[in-house]
């Protein structure tokens, strides 16, 4: 398998030069750790794996120790130790030295209950995606094209693209699958939910039901993109509301789900202000919702919105620092997918799966331009070839031009 550079590369090497502790999180086979051993800019680090017993049981067993070397180190799947957290602490604060430690992990190390070092002032975070469609057609020397709205460049001569084929919103962007050579992708995505169920989910919780656990990650996955309801997720399971944000809790801890905020600046009422919530990756989502074809599947738009999703979150954590990601939506009048604000700026963003658009899919679009003087742009992202500008800011353009 052909190694591709990542585009957070440069983030991560601009916090090593400052900060003595850099944490990577990111879903399971994400490729946090080819990432750490092949990328260029890592190399000549010491790098150990806690999924190695031997190692887990040393740095168990004398945290301090295991810690303790002059060359730069790197330690994967770091949240299976937690003590490693507090002897890095002690570590940093009597010899400061820049880009000593970077942790990687399957979790978010911020959301671990066990974990209760935040390495405050002594760490950056940072969280590697599945991969994004620029990185996956090795894009990274082209400026984001959706970063060209926040600038004074004019947006003009937008050529012609391909539409974005279904198929890649089922692949996703879990290396294994859309890089290697599969012939089955449904084993891989199984072997990876009995993983994380088997191993993951009891590393990190004590959970005695773990095929109700399984239940809710399945109705999560049919509802990817969706407004956030406990309360109805918990019906539809036949689970407690506590327990379900129990395991919703868990799962956003696995960076297998995570959630929207509501962008609450418009001076409107009935605004929803409950978050959104998406799959990590659309491949997954796409597998525990059964789904293998999207031609004719009502849940097609849900997908690539997924799929959209988790190309701008990618984008936005590896090389924009200063934008946000929210949603916008007057409960029974208007929605917007994303509004994607940095700076005095922002711009909406629609999703639509179909390659055609009807004039009404644009209320949603004009009604937040008109209600927000700092926004650039409204976008009809679709699924088609051509961008129209349709003057008053709004735009319709390919998603394959957006996700570029």
């Amino acid at each position: 398998m052909t190694y591709l550079p990542r585009e957070i590369t440069n983030s991560i090497v601009s916090a090593l030069a400052d900060m003595p502790v850099v944490a990577i999180t990111g879903m399971r086979q994400a490729g946090k750790s080819t990432f750490l051993q092949q990328q260029a800019e890592l190399q000549g680090r010491k790098y150990v794996t806690l999924d190695d017993f031997a190692q887990l049981a040393a740095a168990r067993e004398n945290p301090d120790g295991f810690i303790e070397t002059n060359e730069p180190i790197t330690i994967d799947e770091a949240q299976r130790c937690p003590e490693l957290f507090v002897a890095i602490k002690r570590a940093v604060d009597r010899n400061r030295v820049s880009g000593k430690f970077i942790l990687s992990g399957s979790a978010n190390f911020l959301l671990m209950k066990n974990i209760s070092e935040s390495l405050a002032g002594r760490a950056a975070y940072f969280n590697l995606h599945p991969f994004t469609r620029r990185e996956l057609k090795e894009q990274l020397s082209e400026r984001p094209f959706i970063r060209r709205f926040f600038e004074k460049q004019t947006i003009t001569g937008l050529p012609e693209v391909p539409p974005v084929p279904l198929a890649e919103i089922i692949k996703g962007g879990m290396p294994s699958v859309c890089l290697g050579s599969l012939k089955n992708t449904i084993n891989w995505f199984k072997g990876y939910e009995h993983t994380y169920l088997d191993r993951d989910i009891r590393d990190l919780s004590r959970i005695g039901n773990i095929i109700s656990f399984r239940g809710l990650l399945r109705l999560a996955a049919l509802r990817t993109g969706s407004v956030l309801s406990i309360s109805e997720l918990g019906r539809d399971a036949r689970l407690t509301s506590a327990t379900v944000s129990s395991y919703l809790s868990i799962m956003e801890v696995s960076c297998i789900f995570y959630r929207l905020a509501p962008y609450l600046k418009n001076p409107a009422s009935r605004l929803i202000k409950s978050p959104k919530f998406y799959m990590g990756d659309s491949g997954l989502a796409c597998y525990l919702a059964g789904k293998d074809d999207l031609s004719d599947d009502p849940l097609r738009g849900a997908m690539i919105e997924t799929y959209a999703a988790q190309n701008i979150v990618g984008l936005i954590d590896s090389t924009w620092p200063q934008a946000s990601l929210y949603f916008w939506n007057i409960q029974g009048r208007h929605e917007v997918d994303f509004i994607i604000e940095a700076g005095n700026k922002c711009i909406a963003i629609e999703v639509k799966a179909a390659a055609r658009w009807e004039k009404d899919e644009l209320s949603g679009l004009k009604s937040f331009v008109a209600a927000t003087p700092h926004c650039a742009a409204g976008i009809l992202a679709y699924n088609g070839t051509a961008a129209v500008h349709m003057g008053d800011k709004l735009w319709a353009i390919p998603i394959s031009l957006i996700l570029s």
